[in-house]
């Protein structure tokens, strides 16, 4: 149902101090409980292949994960925001995209950039502080990971209103592109997000958010950050649908991710999926999580484990056996030996790659910076070095 301001609209009658339009909310309102699968009768009906399919990506991102986070330790990488526990949102992101879709990761999504083909070490390249982003964003069509938080989600809404404009004007080119921001809970307190849902209702524009509500924005609960009932009930006031999933239930957050996809790609507006998931690992890999969480906490949600949950599963329908769990097993350690193998032959960046690609035509900052780096390196170039010392043995000792 939609009223109209009868003062703005002639010949619609509506409130005269409505102001504009005014809808329904029901059909907007996400679900009372989240969206579950596994473990209800919905789960005999999807398709095998697709629940094989999904466990095979979950082993790998969960290797991707305990591999990237080894090389961190040992100072490969200079950070690593583990996913662990959330393996489920990314990969099922990834895979209800069509190829000419869009995807707008965070700094933690390099399962679901991977899953779009980037090669692992190419999607951990910024992580080496190697480069701004390490795959052509326009080739794979994802955006590149990057730390500032939300700021994704206005860039997914301006791509998707343009693939819009663009179909309007051929009709009939194959525009008909979806763009998926994806963003965590600690993202929905930033303007960024409360403006680009705002744009994305008010322009209908074929986007969906799909916040993964992993507990916490770093250290700080999701209690701490918000008093909405969900932070899928957000969508409302901004005129968006709003899903709730188990986050951790994969075949279910494939399938809602789906329908949002299709909900967006049809017209039919922008949709804002929250799913509920944990993240058993720290924030990143220099963060020590013990000093605001309970061993207890991440023991229940490790319960939870969407990967444990989908493997159980499997191997109750008869449908995963120990052999086929050593097959996707092996893959996943070769897929980790690869990883060490590409650390150990990728050569170190020039340090004046860092000023390409920031700007179309540099700022007076940067090209300061460059002309000091530049100097520098010069000075380090014409400056022989100097031998090491030999200790004696009281300072060896020492």
């Amino acid at each position: 149902m939609t009223i109209l301001d009868a003062n703005t609209t002639p010949g619609l009658a509506g409130q005269p101090s409505s102001h504009g339009p005014r809808r329904d909310a029901a059909p907007l309102l996400p679900e009372r409980e989240p969206v579950r699968v596994l473990g209800t009768e919905a789960a005999g009906t999807v398709d095998p292949d697709l629940l094989r399919d999904l466990h095979r990506r979950l082993v790998l991102g969960r290797r991707f994960n305990q591999q990237a986070t080894t090389l961190a330790r040992q100072g490969s990488l200079a950070v690593y925001p583990s996913s662990t526990g959330q393996e489920a949102c990314q990969i099922a992101a990834a895979m209800v995209l069509r190829e000419t879709d869009w995807l707008f990761p965070t700094y933690r999504d390099t399962l679901a950039v991977m899953a779009r083909g980037v090669a692992p070490m190419d999607v951990l390249a910024l992580m080496r502080g190697h480069t701004h982003c390490g795959y052509d964003p326009r080739r794979y069509r994802t955006a590149p990971l990057s730390t500032p938080l939300a700021t994704q989600a206005c860039h997914a809404v301006g791509l998707a209103h343009a693939a819009r404009l663009r179909a309007a004007g051929d009709p009939g080119g194959g525009h008909d592109v979806v763009a998926l921001a994806l963003i965590g809970d600690g993202g929905t307190s930033e303007g960024d997000f409360h403006e680009a849902l705002t744009f994305a209702g008010v322009l209908n524009a074929p986007v969906v958010f799909l916040v993964q509500n992993n507990g916490y924005a770093i250290s700080v609960p999701l209690a701490r950050q918000s008093a909405a009932p969900t932070l899928a009930h957000k969508a409302v006031g901004y005129g968006i649908t709003g899903r709730l999933v188990d986050g951790n239930d994969a075949p279910a957050v494939h399938a809602v991710l789906g329908a949002a996809v299709e909900h967006a790609r049809s017209g039919r507006g922008p949709v804002l999926v929250e799913a509920v998931t944990y993240r058993l690992d720290a924030h990143t890999s220099a963060d020590d999580a013990t000093r605001y969480r309970t061993s207890e906490e991440v023991e229940a949600w490790r319960a939870r484990d969407p990967l444990t949950l989908l493997e159980r599963h499997l191997r109750g329908a008869g449908l995963l056996d120990d052999a086929g769990l050593a097959a996707v097993t092996a893959a996943a350690e070769e897929l980790a030996a690869s990883m060490r193998a590409a650390v150990a032959r990728t050569e170190e960046p020039d340090p004046r790659s860092l000023f390409a690609h920031v700007y179309a035509e540099p700022t007076s900052q940067l090209r300061e910076q460059a002309a000091a780096l530049a100097t520098r390196l010069a000075d380090e170039a014409a400056t022989p070095t100097t031998p090491a010392i030999p200790a004696t043995h009281t300072e060896a000792r020492a």
